[in-house]
């Protein structure tokens, strides 16, 4: 299947990106930015599970983004749609096939350590995994990766660095965190975030955990950034809604794609 994949894929562009973007909620915007790029619906490629989450455009689009070619995920499947986790990570493996050798992952996350304000923008240092799952779970495949992968740095160091020096470059506050990955769809309660900061968890999502999982399995090396669309239940007054997500994540957009746009190639050059 990832071969038949990977031949859709190669027959739609002659790019072929070695970097990976995958959007977040209310964060898709950012693949209007890319050249000569070549939009390919989800439910166009073999084996890609179809995203059904508002804010969540269900496209891969590939293109060049100041003349360096990358392959954007505008929106991701997530474990709460239903979705087995082999099929939530499985873009993961077609990219790998198409050439991609690194993944930027980007998320709609809730703040959970206080000193958070909503609109900030939080570079992952590592993850806490409560979806209750794992995708590597199976048989292995040693063509893939191998069967008991290390995730002592599962964000790549190297990377973080690169970020840390294009955020001061900016002047983007870009504090890094710990991302606790729950299952949802819904919202923690309060006593589930006192929970998530005792265990040392900065910020709180429903994706990514699985994705990166995937990814350091098959060799890719990682960068994320969350982006705190909310505080988290009990932080502030007030409830959740995912309108109040998706108005914070279109708040944010220039300063994600100013972001993006100096990193990306900073990742390629290193």
């Amino acid at each position: 299947m990832i071969a038949q994949a990977t031949s859709v894929l190669e027959s739609r562009t002659s790019l072929r990106p070695a970097i990976g973007l995958v959007l977040g909620s209310g964060l898709g915007a950012f693949a209007d930015e890319l050249t000569e790029r070549v939009e390919i619906p989800y439910a166009y490629i073999p084996g890609w599970p179809v995203s059904t989450a508002a804010g969540h455009a269900g496209k891969l689009v590939i293109g060049k983004l100041d003349g360096l070619p990358i392959a954007v995920m505008a929106g991701r499947a997530h474990l709460y749609e239903g979705y087995r986790p082999a099929q939530v990570v499985f873009p993961m493996r077609i990219l790998r096939g198409f050439g991609v050798r690194s993944m930027v992952f980007t998320n709609a996350a809730g703040g959970i350590n206080t000193a958070l304000e909503q609109g900030n923008l939080v570079l992952i240092s590592d993850h806490i995994n409560l979806q209750g799952s794992n995708p590597l779970v199976g048989a292995n495949d040693e063509e893939l990766g191998p069967r008991f992968p290390d995730m002592s740095e599962a964000y790549s160091r190297r990377y973080r660095e690169i970020a840390k020096a294009v955020a001061l470059e900016l002047c983007i506050y870009m504090p890094e965190g710990v991302y606790a990955g729950m299952l949802g769809p819904s919202y923690e309660t309060p006593a589930e975030i006192r929970f998530l900061r005792a265990i040392g968890a900065d910020v709180v999502g429903m994706s990514t955990v699985a994705e990166v999982i995937a990814a350091r399995h098959l060799g890719m090396e990682v960068l994320a950034v969350s982006c705190v669309t909310n505080l988290a239940a009990g932080v502030a007054e007030g409830k959740i809604n995912h309108d109040e997500v998706l108005e914070t994540g279109a708040a944010v957009r220039d300063t994600l794609v100013k972001f993006l746009r100096m990193v990306l190639p900073r990742l390629e050059q290193e």
